[in-house]
C-alpha cells in the first residue's frame, strides 16, 4: 500500500527537510513539536501537528510511548524519524511495526545488529569488507583487552561496544596506558549507554574520515557515492565533502563496492552510511561503523547525483523496489556543507540560543540552505544548536570553495552569533583549500588561535 500519512518523530531543520520531500510526493504530513516547539518552521508547513509533550527531550522526543501515543491517533500510516533522537532505537521500530506501521528506514534487527559495533565489525568481514585489526568480539576485562592488544599492536583505540558519539574512546600506546585508560572507558560507557563493554582496534594515526551513501529495498542496494567528514572538533563533523579529494578512481570503487557488498548482506532497507577510516599513507581503508539512518551530510550526496535520497527512502520502506540502478546514478562535480550552529566560536563555541531578527539567505545556482528558520523565531535552549546547513556545488572542489566563501560572505542571521566566523576562517586556509588534513587536524587549528584575526572585525553575524 502506498503510504498516504505520514508523521515526522523529529524537529529542526531535518523536519522541514522530510515535509518538504513528502509534500511533493503528494503525501500528508503530521508534524510531532514538544512545548519547547510550537513555533516551530516545521509545525508551520507540517498539514497538521500534535504536541507530544514537555520541552525536556527525554519527555517528547525520547518517550516512545507518548511518541506512539501521538502516531497512532493521528491516522498515521507511516513515520519518519529523521537523525537521532529514535531515529536507531529497535524499540521504537518494533512498537511502530507492532501497530502495523510503516517505518521509514531499516527493521529492528537490521537496526541492533549494526548499531552494535563488535556485530557491525563481523557483519562487515562476513562481507569481505576491510576492518582495522582489533578485537574479535566484546571485551569486558582488563586483562583480555590487554591480552588482545599484544595480538594487534599499539597504539590502540579502546571504544565502547555500544553507542557513538565518541563516548568511552581512548588511545593507549602502551599496556601500561592500556590497564589505566580501559577501566575509564568501561566507566563511561556503561554511564553513556547502560553497557561497559568494550572492543578494541589498532589506532590509525591521522586518518581520514570517509563514508559511502548507500540506499537499500531490502533486496538490493546501491551507492551514492562517497563523502569526506574528516574536518570535526571533539569528534562532531563541522564540514563535509562529496567527493572526497584523497581518494583514487580506484580505490573510489572499492569502498564504494564494499559498502554495497555489506549493504545487500544484511538486506538493508533505506538509507544508510558506511563509516570508514582511510589511511592516506598506505592508501588502506577500514569500516568502522553504520549508521542506518539518514545522515545530516545527506545534502552534498544529493547535489553531485541529483537522487533525493530522503524521497527515495520513503519509496523502498513503503515497498517500492529502487528506483534506479547503479549504472544510472554518475557524480557531477564536487559539493560542501558547513553546519552553522547556534554558537559562539570566540568563547569556546557557547551555545548561543538568541531571537533571530531578520535572516537574509544566499541564493544562485548550486547554493543550498537548509535550515528551520524565519525572521523573529526564538531559537529554543533545549536541543542541539545546529541552525541549518550552508550547502554549495561547483564543478570542481576549488570552485565549490570560492562559491561557498561568497555564499557565507552573504548569509546573515542577524541577532545571533553562530560558527560562520569558524567556516570564513577555514575557507581561507591554505590546508584546506589544498585538501591537507585529517581528523585530528582541526582542534590545533583552533588551539592554534586561527580564529583571533577575525575576533576584531565583527565576523560573528
Amino acid at each position: 500500500m502506498p503510504i498516504k500519512r505520514l508523521f515526522i518523530a523529529n524537529r529542526g531543520e531535518i523536519a522541514v527537510r522530510v515535509i518538504r520531500a513528502a509534500q511533493e510526493l503528494g503525501i500528508e504530513t503530521i508534524q510531532a513539536y514538544s512545548e519547547g516547539d510550537a513555533d516551530m518552521l516545521a509545525v508551520r508547513m507540517a498539514g497538521t501537528s500534535v504536541c507530544i509533550g514537555p520541552a525536556a527531550s527525554k519527555d517528547s522526543y525520547l518517550n516512545v510511548d507518548r511518541v506512539m501515543t501521538a502516531i497512532t491517533d493521528s491516522g498515521a500510516d507511516a513515520v519518519h524519524p529523521g537523525y537521532g533522537f529514535l531515529s536507531e532505537s529497535p524499540d521504537f521500530v518494533r512498537a511502530v511495526e507492532a501497530a502495523g506501521i510503516t517505518f521509514i528506514g531499516p527493521t529492528a534487527s537490521t537496526i541492533e545488529r549494526m548499531g552494535d559495533k563488535v556485530e557491525a565489525r563481523k557483519a562487515a568481514e562476513a562481507a569481505g569488507v576491510p576492518v582495522v585489526p582489533g578485537s574479535r568480539g566484546r571485551v569486558d576485562t582488563v586483562d583480555e583487552a590487554a591480552e588482545i592488544a599484544r595480538t594487534v599492536g599499539y597504539p590502540v583505540m579502546i571504544k565502547a561496544a555500544a553507542g557513538g558519539g565518541g563516548r568511552g574512546i581512548r588511545v593507549a600506546d602502551s599496556e601500561t596506558e592500556l590497564r589505566k585508560l580501559a577501566p575509564q572507558a568501561q566507566t563511561e560507557a556503561a554511564a553513556a549507554f547502560g553497557d561497559g563493554g568494550l572492543y578494541l582496534e589498532r589506532a590509525v594515526r591521522a586518518p581520514r574520515h570517509i563514508e559511502v551513501q548507500i540506499l537499500g529495498d531490502g533486496t538490493d542496494a546501491v551507492h551514492c557515492y562517497e563523502r569526506e567528514c574528516s574536518l570535526q572538533r571533539r569528534r562532531q563533523k563541522v564540514w563535509e565533502e562529496a567527493g572526497a579529494s584523497c581518494l583514487d578512481n580506484a580505490t573510489r570503487e572499492q569502498l564504494c563496492a564494499s559498502a554495497v557488498a555489506l549493504a545487500k548482506s544484511v538486506n538493508y532497507r533505506g538509507a544508510g552510511t558506511l563509516e570508514y577510516l582511510f589511511d592516506e599513507a598506505s592508501n588502506e581503508f577500514f569500516f568502522i561503523e553504520m549508521n542506518t539512518r539518514i545522515q545530516v551530510e545527506h545534502p552534498i550526496s544529493e547535489m553531485i547525483t541529483g537522487v533525493d535520497l530522503v524521497q527515495e527512502m520513503i519509496r523502498v520502506c513503503g515497498g517500492q523496489a529502487l528506483s534506479m540502478t547503479q549504472d544510472q546514478i554518475t557524480r557531477n562535480g564536487h559539493a560542501i556543507e558547513v553546519r552553522i550552529n547556534a554558537e559562539d566560536p570566540f568563547t569556546q563555541f557557547m551555545p548561543w540560543p538568541g531571537k533571530l531578527s531578520e535572516m537574509k539567505v544566499p541564493k544562485g545556482d548550486g547554493i543550498r540552505f537548509d535550515h528551520f528558520l524565519y525572521d523573529g523565531y526564538q531559537i529554543p535552549p533545549f536541543y542541539d544548536s545546529l541552525l541549518g546547513k550552508l550547502i554549495v556545488h561547483g564543478a570542481t572542489r576549488a570552485e565549490a570553495i570560492t562559491k561557498l566563501k561568497s555564499a557565507l560572505q552573504q548569509i546573515e542571521l542577524t541577532g545571533l552569533k553562530t560558527t560562520i566566523p569558524l567556516h570564513l576562517a577555514l575557507v581561507d586556509d591554505p590546508a584546506v583549500q589544498n585538501g591537507v588534513f585529517h581528523t585530528q587536524w582541526l582542534e590545533p587549528w583552533l588551539e592554534a588561535g586561527n580564529l583571533k584575526q577575525l575576533e576584531t572585525t565583527g565576523g560573528a553575524s
